[in-house]
């Protein structure tokens, strides 16, 4: 898969999830990269050899954010090409499988921990 192919359903992801949170989005950069970089696994806590990194949020979620938040590099959304194939045995599981990941990193920049994912995500099913 091209890197314009996995960016258009990254695109497409976007589209579907729900805009309201789309449209909150600021000051956030929404990348793929094949790989997470040794820094990002260590950030994210994944072993090397125990799993794959599907996704990141780096940044300060909106909840942790205090006083004025201008001048500031934007926060990013990295997902991980290679560990979404990886997992998706085509290319409708990598869209749902992208759009998961994307949902779920996008609910940390709102300060969601686990649990608020996932029920944020059941009620938005």
């Amino acid at each position: 898969m091209t890197d314009d192919n996995f960016n258009d359903l990254i695109t497409k992801a976007m589209n579907e999830l729900p805009q309201d949170y789309i449209k909150g989005l600021d000051n956030v950069a929404i990348v793929m990269s094949d790989y997470p970089s040794e820094e990002q696994r260590l950030v994210a806590k994944v072993d090397h050899n125990a799993s794959l990194l599907l996704g990141l949020y780096e940044g300060i979620p909106l909840t942790k954010r205090t006083g004025n938040y201008n001048f500031v590099l934007p926060d990013k959304i990295t997902l991980f090409k290679n560990s979404l194939l990886e997992i998706s045995k085509d290319e409708s599981e990598l869209f749902e499988n992208i759009k998961r990941t994307l949902w779920h990193e996008i609910a940390h920049y709102y300060g969601l921990g686990h649990d608020g994912i996932d029920r944020l995500q059941s009620k938005h099913k």
